[in-house]
């Protein structure tokens, strides 16, 4: 099996996904299912397609959340003594060279990646770039648009 790496925050997000799909919304679709089915002939009825089809996609879900969450390694970026290295969970402080602006970016797991909450995956070319460097060093990213290098200026573990 794949160990698929999870922050404690991001974790305790697809726990809590994963307790509402079962709790709240498996309920639900089976009671839109009763529903539709006492409407009558199924081969016409839309509202039972609908219904089976979300049964699908939240059982789907439900089973790729515990795959994920059995494979999990939780790491607690807190926890980590890198020695100022970059490693998974790091939140790193970055110059952009070419433009001069400053970016922060926590490396977290493919699941938790967000862009709006500077929060990248761990798989993502900058990320791949940054792992093993400390502050002061360079890093080259290999973006669309060609070569990109940044100045690491911080690393912290929170």
């Amino acid at each position: 099996m794949i160990k698929v790496p999870l922050t404690v925050i991001g974790a305790e997000k697809l726990k809590a996904e994963l307790q509402r799909l079962k709790s709240v919304e498996r309920p639900n679709v089976i009671a839109a299912i009763a529903e539709a089915r006492s409407h009558g002939d199924l081969s016409e009825n839309a509202e039972y397609d609908a219904a089976k089809e979300r049964q699908g996609f939240v059982e789907g879900r439900i089973q790729d959340l515990e795959g994920k969450l059995g494979n999990a390694i939780i790491i607690d970026p807190a926890a980590i003594d890198a020695d100022g290295r970059i490693v998974f969970g790091a939140t790193v402080d970055l110059e952009d060279m070419e433009t001069g602006d400053n970016v922060t970016y926590q490396i977290v797991g493919d699941d938790e990646a967000d862009i709006k909450l500077r929060k990248i995956s761990v798989s993502s070319p900058i990320a791949r770039a940054l792992i093993g460097k400390s502050a002061g060093d360079i890093a080259e990213v290999q973006a669309p648009g060609g070569i990109r290098e940044y100045e690491v200026l911080d690393v912290k573990y929170i």
